[in-house]
């Protein structure tokens, strides 16, 4: 056999509280795509950060072509070939496209970066993958979806030898999945190595070669796609087996919460109405784009100037601010957690008790006590994995860091619950806890509106399903009509 592009050997990490890699070995092949597989928490980005060298390991060798490295932060890992595309996009919000595919490398001109070159050689580059993206937009201008493209063409120009990429299909449509797995194939045959973090089963069959599972730290196995089962990978990665991925029990929707007439917020919304009733999960499918998101935001104030009605339990309200949503009984987990939901450096508490400070602070008395039941009942819901109350949330997975956003709007005792990508960047074990957890919710006769790019969650999940195309709602399917096909032609018509 050939010598590896890249072994792992024995990787070792500690953090306060949390035993995060115990021993890990990781190998991968030139023109290989290794698949590395695990729940949240399970270790999975903790190990790319020390191949890209934001972390150091505690202990272990990694060696490069048979030849051991000494990978001690972010630069000595460029210098090795190596590009990270981290799940949290990490792109300068207040500079351009093409600033930020060359931050740090940027052309110059004497003493001056040469701009006008800069942008037009990132604007080649963008044409040359067939992305509508102007390189002189500035990123915080742009969708979730389109600074993911940003981040995916950032990384390919660098020219590494391994590419490592954390959740990449994670917001972006089945459209820029086929562009990202035609570069990965092109890049496949250059022998460029690509370490791919994904928690959708399906993809593995589609670009994988080999996917290595991780559990609690620990590697459990390695396995050939082509001669695994997804039973068996589930299995290897939470430890059982799910028998019930989807859980929905479908009952008779009550009365109407919420209902939407004409909603417009003069951009992406046009003319959008619809209802949604007690016991009932509504989803929203569309392109990306399609402007399910900006809808939302209407319906919880971030979109102050809509035009349009909503009406609460048959009484027009004017929601004006998130306040005036909560004082409805909305609640809102939105796309970005990074970006929107999160207090990265604050603690696990803090985060789950900010939006019912009244509930526990009564003139200026903190009841400590209250707020630390608050958070733990939310922990215990959710299956949240964290040492303490005042872990920091910086220092939770991903999926973790999704479930103490969810626990904090529960916490508010909303009637009606908008889910934003709720499983985006979650494992399959921690999917299946939340779809559980929604279905509870229905039952008990709260009203969850979810907007979803996945399909197969989409048509389980959902009683009804709205369809939206460029800002208006194309359509709406039955229970009993709800398929993929339904949903892409109203999609894409």
């Amino acid at each position: 056999m050939s010598q590896p592009l890249l072994v792992m050997k024995k990787i070792d990490k500690r953090f306060p509280g949390v035993h995060a890699l115990s021993g890990v070995d990781f190998e991968l092949e030139k023109g290989e795509v290794h698949a590395l597989m695990g729940e949240n928490g399970a270790g999975k980005s903790t190990l790319i950060k020390i191949l890209g060298g934001i972390y150091t390991a505690d202990s272990g060798e990694i060696q490069i072509e048979g030849k051991k490295v000494d990978i001690t932060n972010v630069t000595s890992s460029k210098a090795q070939g190596i590009a990270v595309i981290h799940q949290e996009l990490v792109l300068a919000p207040y500079m351009t496209v093409a600033e930020n595919i060359f931050l740090g490398r940027e052309p110059m001109q004497g003493f001056f970066v040469n701009s006008r070159h800069m942008h037009q050689e990132a604007q080649d580059l963008l044409d040359s993958f067939n992305l509508s993206l102007d390189a002189e937009a500035i990123i915080k201008d742009l969708p979730i979806a389109k600074r993911q493209m940003v981040e995916i063409v950032k990384a390919i120009s660098e020219n590494s030898r391994i590419l490592v990429m954390d959740e990449p299909t994670s917001s972006i449509s089945d459209k820029e999945v086929d562009f990202l797995f035609g570069v990965m194939r092109t890049l496949v045959k250059k022998n460029v190595g690509i370490v791919y973090i994904s928690h959708k089963m399906s993809e593995l069959e589609d670009i994988c070669d080999r996917v290595t599972v991780l559990r609690d730290g620990a590697r459990v196995g390695t396995e050939v796609v082509k001669s695994t089962t997804k039973d068996k990978l589930i299995s290897m990665m939470v430890g059982r087996e799910l028998t019930r991925y989807y859980t929905r029990d479908f009952i008779a929707p009550g009365e109407v919460l919420i209902q939407c007439e004409g909603i417009n917020d003069g951009k992406m919304v046009k003319d959008a109405s619809f209802a949604l009733h007690t016991g009932e999960i509504l989803g929203f499918a569309g392109l990306v784009g399609a402007g399910r998101s900006e809808l939302m935001k209407c319906i919880f104030g971030l979109t102050k100037n809509y035009r349009g009605k909503i009406f609460v339990d048959g009484r027009e309200v004017r929601i004006d601010s998130p306040i005036t949503a909560m004082k409805a009984g909305i609640a809102l987990v939105p796309e970005s957690r990074k970006d929107e939901a999160s207090y990265h450096l604050q603690s696990v508490r803090y985060n789950t008790t900010i939006e019912v400070l009244s509930q526990f602070i009564k003139w200026c008395f903190v009841d400590g006590n209250k707020e630390d039941s608050i958070t733990q009942r939310y922990i215990d819901m959710m299956s949240t994995k964290t040492p303490s109350l005042d872990q920091d949330l910086v220092h939770l997975s991903g999926g973790n860091q999704q479930k103490v956003i969810i626990g904090r709007w529960l916490a508010s005792a909303p009637r009606i619950l908008i889910l934003d990508e709720p499983t985006r960047g979650v494992d399959v074990g921690a999917k299946s806890e939340i779809y559980a957890i929604m279905n509870t919710l229905v039952k008990n006769g709260i009203g969850i509106i979810m907007i979803s790019s996945e399909l197969p969650e989409i048509i389980n999940m959902s009683d009804r399903v709205y369809v939206m195309n460029q800002g208006r709602i194309a359509g709406c399917l039955p229970r009993q009509d709800i398929s993929q096909e339904g949903i892409m032609k109203l999609a894409a018509r």
